[in-house]
């Protein structure tokens, strides 16, 4: 287990998001060996898919560089181990959609913590 090993470099996502993120980290990584990137960014985009709604994109190394646009509170980089971690929810650049996506997060947090 990897648990109190992630460290986040930047994030806009609600704290339970993130913590999802953290824990299917630490679950791909006891799945697959650290070399084994594109299984373990596979692993955690179809996860996200599934509990989030499509359009998440994964990305894992030990050295990339990225500039994305993303949903705005759908975006966590951080490091586990050597690895750093990718996650966010594409956007097409419309505030519109993006201000209606963290409305519907924020309900979504609103009724775990009732």
């Amino acid at each position: 287990m990897l648990e109190g090993k992630a460290v986040i470099g930047e994030t806009d996502m609600l704290q339970t998001m993130q913590q999802d993120a953290l824990d299917l980290a630490t679950k791909a990584l006891d799945f697959f060996d650290v070399t084994d990137s594109s299984d373990i960014a596979r692993l955690i985009k179809k996860e996200f898919d599934r509990m989030y709604g499509p359009g998440w994109q994964c990305i894992v190394g030990r050295d990339f560089g990225s500039f994305v646009t993303h949903c705005f509170g759908c975006f966590i980089y951080f490091q586990i181990r050597s690895l750093s971690i990718l996650l966010f929810r594409g956007s097409a650049g419309y505030p519109e959609q993006e201000e209606n996506q963290f409305e519907a997060l924020e309900s979504l947090e609103t009724l775990e913590t009732i």
